[in-house]
């Protein structure tokens, strides 16, 4: 099943001709598939989308010709047997007036620009091929517009409910892979299409792990269990982290878990219009630094979430991006001790005019299973 959800494709692609206009560029060429997707709707894993100020044309093969009738009408469709990508770059060079076609470097391997060029006409095959300097369809993406946010939320909410529902399933001896399984296996009962990405269930010591994929070892009857985790809902992402203890835990451990709860929340709240990305790392930062917890966070404070589970603006130390409204940010500041504990809590937010607003409303406070 094929997902459309009232997108106006002609009216994003209208706006990547502008930024094509003031580039001074006649056309461009377009791989990376999110990007496909969110300028035509096309879901396939196979397809390149071609586009001068004039026409759009999507390249995919035989496999998708079904479904791109059902979900393309904002190019004209081509069925190739060869590369999309080098076919794409072939109708570019033949379209009259097109001196010149963009590519984004960052998603075109050294590999593919030679077969690209190879394809081309000796007279035109030097200077026809220009590296974007900044990725065109990205800055697009960014900017979420009403329909996307009304998927992200519905996302976001989904994996609230898998939290409700995984904290009755948790208990000692539990191991971390059937926590992450029964997590997906809900998931997919609730309708997303899959996972964002591979479930983090990382409990006892191995939770000082930022990123401790879900292994065989069972839950202890004591200690910290951190999930992370997101669902794909039309095409869209959720990421939200929770860390939970199993037993009581001791003063030490719940004034670290205060101190992350602190952070993470004066994060949150610094979020709105016109605030750099910077400012907003350094929010949390500076609860964790007074803490002297500094040492232990060990990654920027939040990312951009949409079609892809990691996307611009990146909430680190220093960025200058100022954040728009439509963006969808996540803020998730955590320590890590080793051979200790680690906490890490995590929510997607979505900056308004007004400031931030949460998207993932499940408890914050310490639970104690």
């Amino acid at each position: 099943m094929w997902y459309t959800f009232g997108v106006d494709h002609f009216r994003r692609i209208g706006l990547l001709r502008r930024r094509m206009t003031r580039a001074g560029l006649q056309g461009v060429v377009i791989t990376h598939l999110p990007d496909v997707r969110y300028l035509v709707g096309f879901t396939g894993s196979s397809g390149a989308l071609a586009i001068t100020r004039r026409s759009a044309r999507l390249f995919t093969d035989a496999r998708y010709k079904l479904q791109v009738a059902e979900e393309v009408s904002a190019a004209r469709v081509e069925i190739v047997s060869s590369s999309p990508a080098v076919s794409a770059v072939e109708w570019l060079a033949a379209q009259p007036g097109v001196e010149t076609a963009g590519f984004d470097p960052a998603q075109t391997t050294v590999a593919e620009l030679t077969r690209w060029r190879a394809a081309l006409p000796s007279r035109v095959r030097r200077g026809f091929l220009i590296a974007l300097p900044v990725p065109m369809v990205e800055g697009l993406r960014t900017i979420k517009d009403e329909d996307e946010l009304a998927v992200m939320i519905e996302a976001a909410l989904i994996g609230c409910s898998l939290f409700d529902h995984i904290l009755h399933f948790i208990r000692p001896g539990v191991r971390e892979i059937d926590v992450a399984a029964e997590l997906e296996h809900q998931a997919r009962l609730l309708g997303a299409e899959g996972m964002s990405f591979e479930t983090i269930a990382a409990s006892g010591v191995r939770s000082a792990m930022p990123h401790g994929r879900a292994t065989v070892a069972p839950l202890p009857r004591r200690g910290f269990l951190t999930l992370d985790f997101g669902v794909i809902l039309k095409g869209y992402c959720s990421d939200m982290t929770r860390t939970v203890f199993l037993g009581k835990p001791k003063a030490e451990e719940r004034k670290a878990y205060g101190a992350v709860l602190e952070a993470q929340e004066a994060a949150v709240a610094v979020v709105a219009s016109g605030v750099s990305c910077g400012d907003v790392d350094e929010a949390a930062r500076s609860v964790l630094r007074r803490e002297g917890l500094a040492e232990a966070f060990s990654h920027s404070t939040g990312h951009g979430v949409g079609l892809e589970i990691h996307e611009p603006p990146r909430i680190g130390s220093g960025q200058k991006t100022r954040l728009q409204p439509g963006m969808v940010i996540t803020i998730e500041p955590g320590i890590y001790l080793e051979d200790r504990f680690g906490i890490r809590i995590e929510d997607m937010v979505a900056v308004t005019r007004m400031g931030g607003q949460v998207l993932t409303p499940a408890p914050k406070a310490l639970i104690e299973l």
